[in-house]
């Protein structure tokens, strides 16, 4: 330990007496909480529970012939997404992120080593297509940032279309769409549409015209003033009232306008904050230079209103995520729901803390995942 480290830990730690004495309480306590989970984890836990439903965790009902269309959806997904990380990653940083990356990629796949054969292979196919994406993102970064927008919307369509079917493709019904691959379809839909309608009623909030703005206040105060739950149960059991006899909305479209109408509420105030903390004279300076108001605000406005507030942004994105839990009490058999299917089965009686832990555990994956892309996309634009 060098000399700095020590000073520090007697700076922080034991700079007084009952300063060294809670440090020593604490240390005591974590060290027996660590120990329990341990030995829990390690004598007691019957992590069979969740080797043998790893497959309902993660598509739930889908059909097993099928599992291949969904291996090029995470293909096309991990792609795009290693191929993002590598453009925002800093290139002193690079070669460095490339080792961490091809790491955890080789941790992955010396987890899943007791799946079959057939998902081995399309494993090692992701993980190199991860390595060669981030490689490729971060070597052509100004080239390939000029098109990830339009290759990721390019991509949302191809995905619903592997998933769902139809146009060629067998269609493969909702109610076989369960586990993670709908908490996850869900949050994403809810998330692209929620966006643009946010920021549209956050600018209509800010309109000169009454009946825009009182329209965009009652909307935002009625909805933020109603629980989630409250909207989901009026949209699968309202929604339908307001449509012909001849048009039936399914009970996933259903949930994803529920969401989408929730969410919406709370990002256009996410985004009223930005748009009140740019200052008016720059406002004032672009008209001046003839710009109109569209273009004032598209140009201007928008992109500093929207960086000012990133972070409030994704944690709204992030409690969306979370949210999709709900969808469980309205008969749609995500996450939490596969998870009750699995703990009634005779077998698995009572293993709570096991199945939640790993599903506490997904969740934990992928809201860290979009913090720290959160964070990154801040330090980019930032410099």
């Amino acid at each position: 330990m060098t000399n700095t480290q020590l000073t520090w830990l007697r700076r922080n730690l034991f700079s007084t007496w009952y300063n060294s004495l809670l440090t020593v309480v604490c240390l005591v306590l974590l060290f027996w909480v660590v120990r329990g989970v341990l030995i829990w984890a390690t004598t007691q836990a019957q992590w069979a529970v969740i080797q043998v439903n790893l497959r309902l965790f993660l598509v739930g009902r889908f059909p097993q012939a099928l599992y291949w269309r969904v291996w090029i959806v995470l293909a096309i997904a991990s792609t795009l997404g290693a191929l993002t990380w590598g453009v925002f990653s800093g290139k002193q940083q690079l070669r460095r992120r490339r080792f961490a990356l091809f790491a955890l990629i080789s941790g992955v796949i010396l987890v899943v080593l007791p799946l079959d054969f057939i998902s081995r292979l399309w494993l090692l196919l992701i993980a190199v297509l991860l390595f060669a994406s981030f490689w490729i993102g971060g070597r052509f970064a100004k080239v390939i940032a000029l098109w990830l927008s339009l290759l990721w919307l390019l991509s949302f369509p191809i995905i619903l279309w592997l998933i769902g079917g139809g146009f060629g493709l067998q269609s493969v019904s909702t109610n076989l769409w369960n586990g993670l691959l709908l908490t996850l379809l869900m949050a994403a839909v809810s998330i692209v549409l929620s966006f643009p309608i946010g920021v549209l009623l956050a600018l209509g909030r800010t309109s000169n015209l009454p009946a825009v703005r009182w329209f965009c206040i009652l909307y935002i105060e009625v909805v933020r003033g109603v629980p989630l739950i409250g909207i989901l149960f009026l949209a699968q059991v309202m929604l339908p009232l307001f449509l012909s006899a001849d048009v039936r909305l399914d009970r996933v479209l259903r949930a994803i306008a529920g969401l989408v109408l929730f969410s919406a509420a709370y990002m256009a105030e996410n985004v009223r904050g930005g748009l009140q903390a740019i200052p008016r004279g720059q406002i004032e300076a672009a008209k001046a230079l003839g710009l109109n108001t569209p273009l004032v605000v598209i140009l201007i406005v928008l992109p500093q209103a929207l960086r000012a507030v990133i972070p409030a942004i994704v944690g709204q994105f992030i409690g969306l995520f979370k949210d999709t839990s709900l969808l469980s009490l309205v008969g749609l058999v995500e996450l939490t729901g596969i998870s009750r299917s699995i703990l009634a089965q005779p077998q698995f009686l009572g293993r709570y803390a096991e199945v939640y832990l790993f599903v506490g555990l997904i969740y934990w994956v992928f809201c860290y995942s979009m913090s720290l892309a959160s964070r990154r996309l801040e330090r980019r634009l930032n410099n």
